[in-house]
């Protein structure tokens, strides 16, 4: 505005001069209507220039409280901005109830309204006032309609992270109601089924979540085995469902010993102990786990000798392995072969002792007459059993030694 003034009276001064001091300034005739205006072509110039800025000004006058109303408004974002940083500074520093206060104070006057109630709602939920949490969550769904997807999830998430998982059920369920194929939605409740182990539900939510490929493959498949043990022990003795839980397993987690195991059970409830070997075999020729070797021991058919034979194939490919020592042992005793059986328990436990390998051998050798060894192995079993038990100190006791 002072740089337009000077150059006015500038320009002012120069009509001035060049209207006295030029001999021929020139020569301006208006006629308008019956009025007639004479003047020297300087002083029309300085009046035209005269009206520029009268106008400037008029318009600049009529702009200003709209530029004043803007200038406000900026202020008041910058300060909401800055309020909201150092919100989420608090929030990030642990003090949750500071960082609620900076982020709700002038929410409405923020650019983010609706991160800034969401965030509100973590900071409460975090100090436990889930009453407060709650209206934080009303206020960011009224704040923005159209996420209130968005807000219901943000709800949902809390609940479970309190334990609330009858609550989250149910928020999930207004989501799904109006989206159905909200992937997060769907990812929340197979968290909720495992939780509440819910194996059916999660059968019919995996194939859309894998179909989705918005959650990591990896917990997919810990869930499929999750869900899918319980599911094939629950169909033993049902041999198409069996089957149709086998066969909807992805072919990459067929081979996990978990599934294995659960099926080779449904096989021997329905009687296809032939398949279940057959599948044992199998699978232990593609990976060699522990699982598997003590699932072969626990067959029935082939009969005890022909398996012995084969873990004693096994023995001589993994001589050290405790599970396939244990198992011959055990296979040995139901042949009745007492100083092999002897041999084998004593060779599992010396290389990885447990109570259970402790007390067969134990239960074998009080079979056998050795009571003395029998004890020696039972009193092996209970301290494995309880490692690092002492005996309590009593007041004022005299103990003899």
């Amino acid at each position: 505005m002072k740089a337009s003034i000077f150059i006015v009276v500038v320009l002012a001064l120069g009509a001035l001069a060049a209207h006295y001091l030029m001999a021929d300034n020139g020569y301006v005739l208006i006629n308008f209507r019956g009025y007639t205006v004479e003047m020297s072509v300087p002083v029309m110039a300085f009046l035209l220039l005269l009206t520029y800025m009268v106008v400037r000004l008029l318009v600049r006058v009529w702009r200003a409280p709209r530029k004043l109303g803007e200038a406000v408004a900026q202020r008041r974002l910058r300060k909401a901005g800055e309020r909201i940083t150092l919100g989420y500074i608090e929030l990030g520093q642990g003090n949750f109830a500071k960082g609620e206060r900076l982020l709700t104070k002038g929410a409405r006057n923020s650019e983010t309204p609706l991160l800034n109630y969401l965030a509100a709602a973590r900071a409460a939920h975090a100090q436990g006032d889930t009453e407060r949490r709650d209206a934080w969550l009303d206020m960011a769904a009224e704040q923005e309609p159209r996420a209130e997807a968005t807000v219901l999830l943000t709800r949902a998430q809390l609940q479970m992270d309190d334990d609330d998982v009858d609550g989250a059920a149910e928020t999930l369920s207004e989501v799904l109601e109006a989206s159905p194929k909200n992937t997060e939605a769907l990812r929340l409740k197979a968290e909720i089924a495992v939780a509440r182990e819910e194996w059916r539900v999660l059968e019919e939510l995996l194939p859309r979540l894998r179909k989705s490929r918005k959650v990591p493959a990896t917990l997919l498949d810990e869930w499929t085995v999750s869900a899918w043990v319980p599911l094939l022990e629950d169909a033993a003795g049902d041999s198409a469902r069996s089957r149709s839980l086998w066969k909807a397993v992805p072919k990459a987690l067929q081979d996990r010993p978990a599934l294995i195991r659960a099926r080779v059970r449904s096989l021997l409830a329905a009687g296809e102990s032939r398949q279940a070997e057959s599948l044992l075999r199998s699978a232990l020729k593609k990976q060699w786990a522990e699982e598997l070797v003590l699932a072969y021991g626990d067959l029935e058919t082939p009969p005890a000798a022909d398996r012995l034979k084969r873990v004693e194939k096994w023995l001589q490919q993994h001589p050290e392995d405790p599970s396939v020592l244990l198992v011959a042992a055990r296979l040995c005793v139901a042949t009745e072969l007492w100083g092999k059986a002897r041999s084998y328990y004593e060779s599992s436990v010396a290389i990885r002792p447990s109570p259970q390998a402790w007390h067969e051998l134990g239960q074998l050798l009080q079979q056998m007459g050795e009571q003395e060894g029998a004890f020696n192995a039972f009193q092996q079993g209970l301290t494995q059993s309880y490692p690092g038990a002492e005996l309590p100190r009593l007041p004022n006791a005299k103990l003899s030694d």
